[in-house]
């Protein structure tokens, strides 16, 4: 508990120092998630209920007779989600419980249908992630059955009884009485369950690294936005350099995702903002990860001889994003100065160059992070910022920029952008086959998910 407050604490402060917490991508869970929960939720399901039946007193004889009952296997043959407006997650599922019954002269099996329902209320955690709690549970039992091959004259006589202390132990019924024992509850088992999933959830705020010395943390701005058809979460970003909080340019404008984006039948629709596509180059450019040094060759009047050429190249401005439909591009200013070799092991400025370069973006998504990889759009404009060697002939630079100055630029961003950004995530889950589209101002992905242990 100590722990979960200080990471609250330390949230609060972040936020403060990051600015306003407007959100840059919002996350939509939609109805075929849910399906998806169901699927691979049963298994969890039927070892959750597998709870501790005290011994049954036998009436039935001259002296009460404790037998032992046990939970043989939990079969769960049906498991629905879907949502409530408003609230969060209806779940509506069926249980076939197995019993056994040790008694003396022989075993006793026991099927008993039981048919579960619980809602439960999503909500915003005090550290920012999203939380899910049980705000009603219901349970109706079914008749127990004796399983063939059961032959014992006593087993009618002994159903009845038995059947009554089973319904006991898993009433429906959430009593002070019941909560000193959560080990007899099937509701409590649930709410338990629950609280494992909430666990998993708190994974949303782990740090990710965007590049060697910059991180990236997730964390929700506001309670769930809950309809009949899907939860919406806004979720903001704390971008981290050097392990402190970098302060984000402000965005007045609120980024809402249009109800209509997105696939059919996808599991999740994420948008990401122009302004977190902002933010997230504004670090990179901060961090120095975009800066490069070229080493090439240059034939001048100054140089009648190939000589060994430096090219530092800096970029002083932020890179600057555009997102308009279907196309995603990147301008770059960097400013890059052209050296060589002096005799005394050092460099020599020869002159340095202001230029401008348009490079298109082509993004997809692997597993958890939005990738991207460049090509140059146009040409490359170039302007002589200095020169220490008199006047530069701007059709030899751009030859020069041709084959020293472009291909390493591309190589270079490719294999940072392809590290690619995290995305909105929680430990062992993954995006699916995952589709990417360009809208005017944001990012719209629409995904499967795949849950991966």
């Amino acid at each position: 508990m100590a722990q979960v407050c200080g990471l609250g604490l330390l949230l609060v402060l972040l936020l403060s120092v990051a600015g306003a917490s407007m959100p840059g991508t919002v996350v939509r869970i939609n109805m075929a998630a849910l399906n998806y929960v169901s699927e691979i939720g049963r298994a969890p399901l039927q070892r959750a209920l597998q709870v501790t039946i005290p011994y049954f007193l036998d009436q039935s004889g001259e002296t009460l007779q404790p037998t032992r009952i046990q939970i043989r296997n939990v079969v769960v043959p049906h498991l629905h989600l879907n949502f409530v407006a408003d609230l969060g997650i209806h779940m509506s599922a069926t249980a076939n419980f197995t019993f056994q019954i040790f008694r003396a002269s022989e075993p006793l099996e026991l099927m008993l249908p039981v048919v579960l329902l619980a809602d439960a209320r999503v909500a915003q955690g005090s550290i920012g992630t999203p939380v899910v709690s049980i705000s009603a549970c219901f349970s109706r039992f079914g008749h127990a059955s004796v399983f063939d091959g059961s032959n014992s004259t006593a087993a009618p006589a002994l159903l009845v009884p038995v059947q009554k202390h089973i319904k006991a132990v898993l009433r429906n019924k959430c009593s002070e009485e019941v909560l000193e024992d959560a080990s007899k509850e099937i509701c409590l088992s649930i709410s338990n369950l629950v609280q494992g999933l909430n666990v998993h959830l708190g994974t949303l705020i782990g740090l990710n690294p965007v590049g060697p010395e910059s991180q990236i943390r997730y964390y929700m701005t506001d309670a769930p936005t809950v309809t009949s058809d899907c939860i919406s979460l806004d979720i903001n970003a704390i971008l981290f350099l050097l392990g402190k909080p970098i302060v984000l340019p402000k965005d007045a404008t609120r980024f809402t995702l249009p109800p209509d984006m997105g696939t059919t039948d996808t599991m999740v629709t994420v948008g990401i903002s122009q302004h977190m596509f902002d933010s997230t180059f504004l670090l990179l450019q901060k961090a120095g990860t975009l800066n490069l040094d070229v080493t090439g060759h240059l034939v001048a009047r100054q140089f009648p001889e190939p000589r060994p050429l430096v090219l530092k190249v800096r970029l002083g401005a932020t890179p600057v994003a555009t997102l308009r439909t279907n196309n995603a591009m990147l301008r770059l200013q960097p400013f890059v100065e052209v050296l060589v070799p002096a005799s005394n092991s050092a460099f020599q400025s020869l002159f340095s160059l202001d230029v401008v370069v348009n490079l298109t973006l082509q993004l997809s998504v692997s597993k958890v992070r939005l990738q991207a990889t460049t090509s140059v759009l146009g040409d490359v404009q170039l302007t002589v910022a200095s020169s220490n060697v008199g006047f530069i002939d701007i059709d030899q630079v751009h030859k020069l920029v041709g084959t020293v100055f472009e291909k390493p630029l591309l190589d270079h961003l490719n294999a940072l952008l392809g590290i690619g950004l995290a995305l909105p995530n929680v430990v062992n889950l993954f995006y699916a086959n995952p589709e990417v589209f360009v809208h005017e101002g944001y990012v719209v992905i629409s995904s499967g998910l795949s849950y991966q242990r």
